[in-house]
């Protein structure tokens, strides 16, 4: 069920089910085995338009914004959540210049990210700073016009394959979050090189490395604001893609449920459809219905986001910590539904339930996202109090 669509988002929704259909539900099983990169289906992204959905018009994007963008990520996931973190993870990597980005970095990195002609990665990670974003340890000395970026990043979606990276660095030592800073950093730029290629339980087809800097120069142009920004950078930059990781989970979730049920309409057991029986019914219905809340709450956390307004860390955290929990929940009861068949990786629900974690890991783990909650709960009581009421 999609309510409250504008004609040109369900157009969208419409031409990217279709591109899961006819495109990636062919190959979805092959490159989750091989965990090849999907870049046939990423010319197709780029030859139907929807790279830049989320991307002004002026830099050549289709003028739409966070709806658009998780409109597209759950259609897309709904046959394979692996192969769709292409656009989605693109989406992350590019939030960091549409944020902060001068005019000058917009015009030059966003209109091929539109286009599809480069996609995007966003890094943050390190081997000793997860959810402990402040702890990172790469460092960026500004050398004469140059930083000088030394340190490796782990987990990298995207990495490897994108052309444009926006790359949280240490500028300043010994004054915590205050000293980190976001840069651009772009692919072949010497002293930049990749490390091995992780090999991972679910979303296969993307592509998850280890990035490595050792005196790789980039220009003082290419820093994302002012120095010390980085932190805020990376939080506000999370505020607007989580949403986008809570569409693609619903998106897993719903496809998860679309197998389920037409499963449960074509077995039979003691000479009955096995859907006939109440028990799965009632299995498939709370499946169904925690999708459809999954949704509404990512869809009110988009609108929000796209509204303009600044307080967006306590919705954003609630759409990516329900929709991926619940992404988890329905996978896993989806796999019980086909019972021996759903443990087979021939039936895609297997690979939906491998793929689904995920979603409760990466930008942010769900006790993260908790912790972004409760705070933000707490604050606003205060606030009430403080002003009487």
């Amino acid at each position: 069920m999609s309510c409250f669509l504008t004609e040109e988002q369900q157009m969208l929704k419409d031409l990217c089910a279709q591109i899961a259909r006819e495109k990636i539900l062919p190959v979805r099983e092959e490159l989750d085995e091989s965990g090849e990169f999907p870049w046939e289906i990423v010319k197709v992204f780029a030859e139907s338009d929807i790279c830049g959905v989320y991307i002004p018009e002026e830099y050549g994007g289709f003028g739409g914004g966070a709806m658009e963008m998780c409109v597209a990520t759950e259609e897309l996931s709904r046959v394979c959540g692996g192969i769709s973190l292409s656009f989605a993870a693109t989406a992350l990597g590019t939030y960091p210049i549409l944020l902060f980005g001068s005019d000058e970095q917009k015009k030059k990195y966003l209109p091929p990210i539109a286009a599809g002609e480069k996609l995007a990665a966003f890094a943050l990670t390190e081997a000793n700073a997860g959810s402990d974003a402040g702890a990172i340890e790469t460092t960026a000395v500004l050398d004469g016009d140059e930083y000088v970026i030394n340190g490796t990043k782990q987990w990298i979606t995207n990495g490897g394959e994108a052309e444009t990276y926006t790359v949280v660095a240490r500028t300043k030592k010994g004054v915590g979050i205050r000293g980190i800073s976001c840069l651009i950093v772009e692919k072949d730029t010497p002293g930049f090189t990749f490390g091995k290629k992780e090999n991972k339980m679910g979303i296969r087809a993307s592509a998850t490395r280890e990035l490595i800097f050792q005196d790789c120069r980039v220009p003082k142009e290419n820093l994302l604001g002012r120095e010390g920004m980085g932190f805020m950078v990376a939080m506000k930059t999370f505020d607007h893609s989580r949403p986008g990781v809570a569409a693609q989970a619903v998106g897993i979730a719903q496809g998860a449920l679309d197998e389920a049920v037409k499963y449960a309409r074509h077995r039979e057991q003691f000479g009955q459809p096995v859907a006939s029986f109440q028990g799965l019914q009632f299995m498939l219905a709370d499946m169904a219905t925690q999708v459809e809340a999954a949704r509404a709450i990512v869809h009110q956390a988009a609108r929000i986001v796209d509204s303009g307004s600044k307080d967006l860390a306590k919705i954003s955290a609630m759409a990516k910590l329900f929709a991926s929990d619940v992404a988890m929940s329905v996978t896993t009861d989806a796999v019980q539904v086909l019972g021996g068949y759903g443990y087979m990786k021939e039936y895609p629900v297997e690979k939906m339930m491998r793929d689904a974690k995920i979603t409760q890991i990466y930008e942010g783990t769900n006790q993260i996202q908790r912790a972004v909650i409760a705070s933000q709960v707490i604050k606003e009581s205060a606030a009430k109090e403080k002003r009487g009421e």
